[in-house]
């Protein structure tokens, strides 16, 4: 009895997914458990440890009362709609309910083929189950709603893609995997009764309280769309890029979802793409928000034949999609006033904060260095050289200081506990790119885990100093530059 299972999806009906067994591997070996996570789900982690934890967590045996399914759904993917998609390469186990009654999805990943793989092998290869590992424990530490890593598991089997890899199956946690595109699958079969039921789901687990609404289908759309404005602004603010924003990869619970091509930016561009497969810069850093709503756009669609009063519901959809950009703008104002160190809300914010992102651009200033070493600035002008040698110019950091610390005295408090809250948002620690493919090369090439494991401990603490792992702090060297991350499919 390693998981309590409830499963809640699997009683939706088949036309929701497909149930479908994980393949078995052929030497399972537990690389990493979350041991953290573990027991925040109620989970007895040497119980998943054992023998027998490892053969559930490679997929070699199912677990009791786990009713393994793949998902069914659409995506517009780069603009483009697939009505046919499903998790090719992933497995629902079931659904569980932590000690604080949180529901979340159990999911093994590299599990093996399923009926939506397309002629895929349904296999992750190691390395892109590291990334999303490292990456998505790192976002939870940063604050930003997200998917989890509960274990890696390699499988002894090898994979092809540019070449011969490795093979590992990552078990992620969710607090559900239902997408857009989960909406788009039934609306574009124009099944009525199977996106009631989808909403309803949604509903009942993710907003309870709108179960009495006047018409809770309206009422869902106006919150995921709050939701989504907010981790969007979130992103922007510690310069996260997914780099693949399909619609399948954008979620109803607001988390994030699907660390493939993701990347951290480093010098300041708004342009920034690392994606591979992105060769348009469809979803650059800068275009995030407004292919967000693009993708809620989409939603609205599926959902409006099910509001409950036709004759305003395009109306009200259209009005739900229009606030948008209020919520997205309140949360990225909201976080850029707070990594700047300003206590109050003023009309030329968005203005100050533009002129430092310019400066920024035009010099190839580190992002997160920056505010960082901003924040630690904020005591004292005799902190400005440092912050000034980030820049090509170090001339450029003059117009926006001398402005920036107006602000500051013009609000008052004192300059500590001003320094204390900036170093609580602006992170000292993100798994920079280098990093992270350094910690998969070793994992990979030499079966050296130490690597992973010092990146993981790291980005586990972002916000503190943590002087042993100053090195973790700088931006890649030439040499070391990142500039393309792949899908690992």
């Amino acid at each position: 009895m390693m998981f309590r299972f409830d499963n809640s999806y699997a009683r939706l009906g088949e036309t929701f997914f497909t149930r479908v067994l994980p393949t078995p591997v052929s030497a399972p070996r537990l690389l990493k458990l979350n041991l953290g996570l573990a027991q925040e789900l109620g989970l007895d982690s040497n119980a998943l440890a054992s023998p027998e934890g490892v053969e559930v967590l490679a997929g070699n045996r199912v677990a009791v009362h786990a009713e393994p399914l793949a998902q069914a759904y659409s995506g517009h993917q780069f603009g483009h709609f697939n009505p046919d998609m499903g998790d090719g390469r992933a497995i629902l186990l079931g659904e569980i309910v932590t000690p604080s009654g949180a529901r979340r999805d159990i999911q093994l990943k590299g599990s093996g083929p399923t009926p939506y793989a397309r002629r895929g092998d349904g296999r992750a290869a190691l390395g892109p189950v590291l990334r999303e590992y490292i990456v998505a424990e790192a976002m939870q530490a940063l604050g930003v709603p997200t998917t989890r890593s509960l274990a890696v598991v390699a499988t002894g089997d090898t994979v092809y893609r540019e070449a011969a890899l490795p093979g590992g199956v990552l078990t992620r946690v969710a607090a559900s995997h239902i997408r857009v595109g989960t909406f788009q699958y039934f609306a574009s079969r124009g099944d009525l009764a199977g996106l009631r039921a989808l909403a309803d789901h949604v509903i009942a687990r993710h907003e309870p309280d709108l179960a009495g609404a006047a018409d809770p289908y309206a009422s869902l759309l106006e919150r995921v769309i709050a939701r989504q404005a907010r981790l969007i602004a979130h992103w922007l603010c510690i310069g996260f890029i997914h780099g693949v924003m399909n619609t399948d990869n954008m979620t109803v619970s607001g988390e994030t979802i699907d660390y493939g091509p993701c990347a951290f930016m480093e010098a300041y561009d708004p342009g920034a793409v690392f994606s591979s497969i992105d060769r348009q810069g469809r979803y650059a850093y800068a275009n995030q928000p407004s292919i967000a709503q693009w993708n809620l756009a989409r939603l609205a669609e599926c959902l409006v034949p099910v509001f409950v009063d036709k004759a305003e519901a395009v109306e009200r959809a259209n009005a739900a999609l229009g606030t948008f950009k209020t919520h997205f703008q309140a949360a990225y104002l909201g976080g850029l006033r707070a990594k700047l160190g300003l206590r109050e809300a003023r009309d030329d914010d968005g203005a100050l904060a533009l002129d430092l992102f310019e400066r920024m651009a035009a010099n190839r200033v580190d992002f997160t260095l920056l505010f960082r070493t901003l924040g630690e600035a904020s005591l004292s002008p005799a902190a400005d050289p440092h912050v000034a040698a980030l820049f090509d110019d170090p001339a450029a950091f003059a117009g926006f200081a001398e402005k920036w610390r107006a602000r500051l005295a013009s609000e008052g408090g004192t300059a500590q506990a001003r320094a204390d809250a900036m170093a609580q948002v602006n992170p000292a620690f993100i798994p920079r790119n280098h990093r992270v493919e350094a910690a998969i090369e070793a994992a990979v090439q030499r079966d050296d885990l130490s690597v992973f494991e010092e990146l993981v401990a790291v980005t586990a603490r972002p916000f503190d100093e943590q002087p042993e792992h100053a090195a973790y702090r700088l931006p890649a060297r030439p040499e070391e530059r990142v500039t393309q991350t792949f899908c690992g499919t």
